[in-house]
């Protein structure tokens, strides 16, 4: 995958069109100034100012997509050292270098100092899931919970542990809490969306499902997930197709998650009597049958159970489809 398909996968299509918005903007308004440049005295600050602005537009785009303690992390980071660079570019340009030299030292030492820190709780969390002790590691982040009762990223590490023991309407309801304390976030009704799809609550899965793609219409999974659950509705099947095809758009950067969603779009053109483009799918599939030995090799972990439940029988058809065994005349019929 190429570097402006990882940008493009990581940040969304809206955020890279506005970071070559931003950077076309400020490029071609720097490309006008210099024909003024021996002319006014004032040209070079602007310039200076553009390319100030570019920065901290692009941090500004990129950072937005960061969850909030990130954004915070990278902004103690970040802030300090713009700010000299442009003290030096517009106030005092005679000391442009040692401030340069100032900004990049913050840089280095706000890695160090503001560096995200794994707390022991987690450790210990992760040690006792190593060896399957789920109990264990769920009663850490208990203790964790109780003392920090508004942290919601300990209830969605929580909620995870949970649904590797299997404990799904518990872990349901740490997604609903996490909700609770920041419902603007589309990770916690993505996992809420997931674990009511493994509960086979279709319905309420969908409602969750749509509030993260609301949330976060640029996320791939947000497509991803809505689109999957829709799947399983059976009578949606336009809404499949627009969402799954959004999510492929938008960049899948997993060959396992490609698979399935050409398995489902496949059943959707099915459901639809569009042979044509069923049969482009199954092509798609076929292209994408290396995530079939990703799939089997997760599945068969013992930690994979509620996976297994909800995507064991898609994961089959997939093979069968692949293999021949199945064809899309018997798939229809099905």
């Amino acid at each position: 995958m190429s570097i402006i398909n990882q940008i493009r996968v990581f940040i969304g299509p809206a955020r890279l069109r506005a970071l070559f918005l931003l950077l076309a903007g400020t490029g071609i308004l720097s490309l006008v100034l210099n024909g003024f440049v021996d002319q006014y005295e004032w040209v070079r600050a602007v310039q200076t100012l553009l390319a100030i602005g570019f920065l901290i537009g692009a941090a500004l785009i990129i950072g937005s997509r960061l969850p909030r303690e990130e954004r915070l992390r990278w902004l103690a980071i970040i802030a300090p050292s713009i700010g000299l660079l442009a003290l030096g570019l517009t106030v005092l340009p005679h000391l442009l270098l040692p401030l340069a030299g100032g900004a990049i030292g913050w840089i280095i030492a706000g890695l160090f100092l503001f560096r995200s820190k794994v707390r022991m709780e987690y450790q210990q969390a992760v040690k006792h899931l190593r060896r399957s002790e789920y109990e264990e590691a769920v009663t850490v982040m208990d203790g964790l919970i109780q003392r920090e009762p508004n942290n919601s990223a300990h209830y969605r590490f929580r909620a995870e542990l949970l649904r590797l023991w299997g404990k799904l309407d518990r872990a349901r309801r740490d997604y609903q809490r996490m909700a609770e304390i920041t419902s603007d976030s589309a990770v916690a009704y993505n996992g809420l969306a997931e674990v009511l799809l493994q509960m086979n609550r279709y319905e309420d899965a969908e409602r969750a499902a749509e509030r993260a793609y609301g949330l976060a219409p640029d996320d791939w999974v947000a497509a991803y997930n809505l689109g999957m659950i829709e799947d399983r509705l059976a009578t949606q099947s336009k809404d499949v197709i627009e969402h799954l095809q959004w999510a492929l758009e938008l960049g899948v950067p997993d060959v396992r998650h490609r698979l399935l969603i050409h398995l489902y779009l496949i059943r959707a053109y099915t459901r639809l009597a569009e042979k044509e483009a069923a049969s482009a799918q199954l092509e798609e599939l076929k292209r994408n049958r290396d995530g079939l030995s990703e799939w089997q090799t997760l599945l068969q972990s013992e930690q994979a159970s509620a996976l297994r439940a909800a995507l064991g029988a898609d994961v089959e058809e997939a093979q069968r489809l692949v293999s021949g065994e199945l064809g899309l005349e018997a798939l229809a019929q099905g």
